[in-house]
């Protein structure tokens, strides 16, 4: 009879120092979790207040940009401001094709289908990360400058020297003209290509099998 009565005031005693043992636990998880949520609401917050100074001197830049835009253009004489118009490009790569003159190159791509072509980028303005995810198109656009054409340096320096001709010789009307705008004509005012062209693969660089002008 004592027996039982030991066993149940030691069996009484481990089960109040386990519940002890968990309240004391679960208090200093709880102690924890309140300090990690805490500091959650503290980054979050921090977050938020970077993010709202930076958004404000986005638009404080933007703003400014405008204002000195508009202050420039104000201040510029009127045979100046078309100047302001102007979008000075860098080129980002070189295509190379199997066709190395423009007499025999197809007019369109669908009329020599072998043929191939690779888009070089350079490296130091087109990291090969921004080609990650091209593979998972068929298809690209692909826009260029008519580079060979004997007129640039006046086109670009000297407009008004250019001798642009707003009506070009088509070949299939027998001498007959049309506005350059309704040909292919790479002699035009603002002298861009626009080509579509088939992503075989690409490593560094680009495969396409395309290099006629449209």
């Amino acid at each position: 009879m004592r027996g039982n009565i030991w066993e149940t005031k030691w069996l009484t005693v481990s089960i109040t120092l386990t519940l002890t043992a968990v309240s004391i636990s679960a208090y200093v998880l709880k102690r924890k979790w309140n300090h990690l949520n805490s500091k959650i609401e503290e980054l979050e917050a921090s977050l938020k207040s970077f993010s709202d100074n930076c958004a404000s001197e986005r638009q404080g830049r933007i703003r400014a940009q405008q204002a000195l835009r508009k202050e420039v253009t104000q201040s510029q004489p009127n045979s100046q401001k078309l100047n302001l118009t102007s979008y000075p490009m860098m080129p980002i790569g070189v295509v190379h094709s199997c066709f190395s003159t423009r007499n025999g190159t197809p007019r369109q791509p669908l009329l020599v289908p072998l043929a191939r072509a690779c888009l070089v980028f350079n490296t130091t303005r087109v990291p090969p990360a921004s080609l990650e995810g091209l593979e998972e198109y068929s298809h690209c656009w692909i826009l260029y400058v008519f580079h060979l054409n004997t007129d640039l340096d006046k086109l670009w320096k000297h407009p008004s020297k250019s001798g642009f001709k707003a009506k070009v010789r088509v070949p299939r009307l027998k001498g007959g003209r049309k506005g350059v705008f309704a040909t292919r004509s790479p002699h035009r005012p603002c002298p861009i290509g626009l080509t579509v062209a088939k992503v075989m693969t690409h490593i560094v660089t680009m495969v396409c099998d395309d290099t006629s002008h449209k």
